[in-house]
C-alpha cells in the first residue's frame, strides 16, 4: 500500500505524510495538513496560495522534471522530442529549439493514439484475424488436398503395377506354350521309339522260336528287317528359351509415372503478392545497360517464326516447309526431321528431356520425336493446336482454336491426359482472342504467359488460371501499336516479347512492369527462347536468321 494511503484510501499531506490533507497551495500544487499550513506559509520566498482542498483548481497533470526535482515541465521541446521545465529552458540547453505547450502536446498525443487504438481495432487487428482464420483454414485444408496427390501417386502405381502384372503373366504364358510344345514333341518322340522297341521285341521272339522249332521252311522263308531297324528314329533336339533381363531405366521409369509439380509458395506484403518457389532463388543478374548479340545463325529458310534451345550452342527451327532443322552457333545443320504429315508444322518445344515436340493443323496433333520416330502423343476433335511450351513439371501446355475460329484457350497436358483448360475469366469472358497467333511460356513463378497478337497484350495467368495481369505496351507510348509475337521467360523471372513491327524486345517484370527494350539491330524479331545461362535466341521472321542476345 501506499504510504501516503489509509486503508480507506484518505489523502494525506504532502509534508508531514502522516495527518490526512485539508488544504491545497495552488502556487506549490502541494497538499497540506492544518498543522503544516502555518510552517508552509513561512517560506517568504513565493507567494503562496492556500486554500480548502475541496474548492482547489483542476490542476494540470504535468510530469516532473527528471533534472529539476522541484518543477514540472510545462513546455515540450519539438527538437529534442522531450517535456521541459522553466529550469531547463532558462538553462540555454534548449536556446533555439521551438518550444510548445505540454498539454497541446499532450493533447495531440492523445489523439494520435485514439486513432491508432482505433485503427489497430477497427482495421489491423481483425485483418490478423481473418489472416489467422485463413490460416487455420488452409492447415485444416492441407490433409485433405495433400491426401488426394498420395492417392494420386498411389492409384498411378497401381496402374503401373497392373502392367507389369500384365507383362510378367504373358512371360508366365509364353513359357507354359512353349514348355507344352516342348513335352508333346518329346511324347511324340517317345511314342514311335516304343512303337519301334515293341517291333523289335516281337521279331526277337520271332527268330527265337524259329531257331528253337527247327522248321525247315520258317527258316528258308524268313527275311531280314534289321536294315530297317539300323537306322534309329530321329532324336528331337530343342533349344531351351533363355531369359534376358533388360536394365531398369530408372529415368525413363519415373517419366511414365507421372509429374509432381513443384511446390509454390506465395508471400503477401501488404497488398501486393510476391511470388516466389519454394526452392531456392537463383542468384540475381543485373541487365546490362547494352545487350550485344554474340553469335547469329543463317538458317536457309524463306521465314523463319520459331526457335528453341535444345543446348547453350545448338537450336531447333522452324521455318517455311516440313522440316524442322537443328543448327549449332556456326550455322552447320547438325540434323533436320519432317513432319509425319508433310505440312508444315505450327510451333516448336524441347522438352526438359530433350526431345523435339511440334504442332500440326493439318491433322490437329501434337507429336513427340524421340530417336528420329515420331509419335503422336495428343490428337484433337474439333480444336486445332497452336503454339505449344514445355512445363518445369513436364507438363505440355498448348494453345489452340476452335475449329469455327471463334474461341481459344491454353491447355495442360500430363502425356496424352488433359489436366486443365483455361479459357475464362472470373466473369466468365474470354481471357484470350481468336486470332490464331499465339505464343506461351511459363513463368519460374508458374505463371502461364500468353503473347496474344490480335488483342496486342501479354495476358498471364496463375498456375490455376486465374488472369494476374495484361500488358499492352510501354505505357508512355501511344504513337506505336504493340505487336506481340514470341515469348519467353528467364531465370530471374523476366518476361520477354518480340515487338514484331517495331523491331525490338520488351522485359517485363514477373508483375508485368516495363524494364527496357532490347534492339540489337532486329529485324522482325518474332520467335524466342532463352538458354539454361539467360542467353536469349530471337527468330528473325523476314531474314530467316537466329541472333543469340547477352542481355543479363
Amino acid at each position: 500500500m501506499h504510504p501516503r494511503r489509509s486503508a480507506q484510501e484518505v489523502l494525506l499531506c504532502d509534508l508531514c505524510e502522516t495527518v490526512p490533507l485539508q488544504s491545497r497551495c495552488e502556487v506549490c500544487n502541494i497538499n497540506l495538513c492544518k498543522a503544516c499550513v502555518g510552517e508552509h506559509l513561512s517560506d517568504s520566498s513565493k507567494q503562496h496560495h492556500v486554500m480548502p482542498y475541496l474548492q482547489r483548481k483542476s490542476t494540470p497533470n504535468y510530469p516532473k522534471c527528471p533534472k529539476h526535482a522541484n518543477e514540472l515541465c510545462k513546455h515540450h521541446c519539438e527538437e529534442c522530442d522531450i517535456p521541459v521545465c522553466i529550469t531547463c529552458v532558462s538553462s540555454g540547453k534548449h536556446k533555439g529549439h521551438k518550444l510548445s505547450e505540454f498539454l497541446d502536446k499532450l493533447n495531440s498525443k492523445t489523439q494520435s493514439l485514439q486513432k491508432d487504438l482505433e485503427e489497430l481495432e477497427t482495421r489491423i487487428y481483425p485483418r490478423y484475424e481473418k489472416m489467422a482464420s485463413d490460416v487455420q483454414t488452409e492447415k485444416a485444408e492441407i490433409e485433405t488436398n495433400y491426401g488426394k496427390l498420395t492417392t494420386a501417386a498411389e492409384q498411378e502405381g497401381e496402374i503401373l503395377h497392373r502392367e507389369i502384372t500384365a507383362i510378367v503373366n504373358q512371360r508366365k504364358s509364353a513359357i507354359q506354350e512353349m514348355k507344352n510344345k516342348h513335352l508333346s514333341t518329346l511324347n511324340k518322340n517317345t511314342e514311335e521309339i516304343t512303337q519301334k522297341m515293341a517291333e523289335l521285341k516281337q521279331i526277337i521272339s520271332d527268330l527265337k522260336s524259329i531257331l528253337k522249332s527247327n522248321d525247315v521252311s520258317l527258316t528258308s522263308t524268313y527275311k531280314s528287317r534289321n536294315s530297317e531297324f539300323r537306322t534309329l528314329p530321329p532324336k528331337v533336339r530343342a533349344t531351351l528359351p533363355s531369359f534376358t533381363s533388360q536394365k531398369i531405366n530408372k529415368d525413363q521409369l519415373n517419366e511414365m509415372f507421372g509429374c509432381l509439380s513443384p511446390l509454390s509458395i506465395n508471400t503477401e506484403h501488404g497488398d501486393t503478392m510476391k511470388s516466389a518457389e519454394a526452392v531456392s532463388s537463383p542468384p540475381v543478374k543485373p541487365l546490362l545497360d547494352e545487350p550485344r548479340v554474340t553469335a547469329t545463325i543463317d538458317t536457309g529458310y524463306d521465314f523463319l517464326p520459331s526457335v528453341s534451345c535444345l543446348s547453350e550452342d545448338q537450336v531447333w527451327t522452324r521455318g517455311n516447309n516440313k522440316t524442322m532443322k537443328l543448327f549449332n552457333l556456326q550455322s552447320k545443320l547438325l540434323t533436320s526431321i519432317q513432319t509425319k504429315s508433310g505440312y508444315r508444322p505450327s510451333d516448336i518445344a524441347v522438352t526438359r528431356d530433350g526431345y523435339l515436340v511440334y504442332t500440326d493443323t493439318s491433322n490437329n496433333t501434337v507429336n513427340l520425336i524421340k530417336n528420329k520416330k515420331i509419335q503422336t502423343v495428343i490428337r484433337l476433335q474439333g480444336w486445332r493446336p497452336l503454339s505449344v511450351c514445355c512445363t518445369a513439371g513436364n507438363d505440355l501446355l498448348v494453345t489452340m482454336e476452335s475449329d469455327g475460329w471463334k474461341q481459344s484457350k491454353v491447355v495442360r497436358y500430363s502425356g496424352s491426359t488433359e489436366t486443365q483448360s483455361i479459357q475464362f475469366d472470373d466473369q466468365g469472358r474470354p481471357l484470350y482472342s481468336s486470332d490464331s497467333i499465339k505464343y506461351l511460356s511459363e513463368n519460374k513463378n508458374l505463371d502461364i504467359c500468353v503473347a496474344d497478337c490480335d488483342a496486342s497484350a501479354v495476358v498471364v495467368v496463375n498456375q490455376s488460371g486465374k488472369l494476374r495481369f495484361r500488358y499492352t505496351g510501354h505505357p508512355s507510348n501511344t504513337k506505336q501499336s504493340f505487336d506481340p509475337r514470341g515469348i519467353t521467360t528467364d531465370s530471374q523471372s523476366h518476361i520477354l516479347t518480340a515487338d514484331f513491327n517495331n523491331h525490338r524486345i520488351h522485359i517485363l517484370d514477373q508483375d508485368g512492369q516495363f524494364l527496357r527494350y532490347i534492339h540489337c539491330d532486329l529485324d522482325t524479331p518474332w520467335g524466342l527462347c532463352v538458354d539454361i545461362r539467360d542467353n536469349l535466341f530471337v527468330a528473325e521472321h523476314d531474314t530467316a536468321k537466329v541472333k543469340k542476345i547477352q542481355y543479363l
